[in-house]
């Protein structure tokens, strides 16, 4: 598993509950420019219609900036490939209020040299509050604090 990039700040501010694994519809440029250029995360997200799952914000940038295509699109909206059972679970969860899906990371999978299929790992989010957030930091802190003093001794 190749990690091709991952959304730190989505752990900060939202908390994660249910994961999921997704394969992506792309064109050949795009998979090439994913595998050797990467794209951030931050900013897109992903919306469950009734026709499907999709990623939605993400702008993937042409594999040769000189030789694109004139109907190549970066940011159109990419369909996401999972199981039926999955999208419907997923539909429902869209009705609870408060929850939203957000992309964590994205890697290859399958063979070791990184040649795999592209997959989205997207987490069920509750968005957190400031004082949620305030709390994380502090932890963080102390830990900190506590490798440092250990560290000396």
């Amino acid at each position: 598993m190749k990690l091709l990039a991952e959304n730190k700040k989505a752990r900060f501010n939202y908390e994660i509950g249910e994961k999921f694994e997704a394969g992506i519809i792309l064109s050949g440029q795009e998979v090439k420019s994913l595998k050797t250029r990467g794209i951030s995360l931050a900013g897109s997200y992903v919306l469950a219609k009734t026709d499907g799952i999709f990623w939605i914000g993400v702008k993937i940038p042409p594999y040769q900036p000189n030789n694109v295509s004139l109907s190549y699109d970066p940011e159109r909206t990419r369909k996401l490939l999972l199981k039926k059972k999955e999208i419907d679970y997923l539909i429902g969860k869209t009705s609870e209020r408060g929850l939203t899906f957000v992309p964590l990371k994205l890697y290859t999978k399958g063979r070791d040299d990184g040649s795999g299929k592209i997959k989205l790992e997207f987490g069920v989010a509750r968005g957190k509050k400031k004082y949620d957030k305030r709390e994380s930091i502090k932890k963080r802190e102390t830990l900190r604090e506590i490798q440092r003093t250990l560290k000396t001794y």
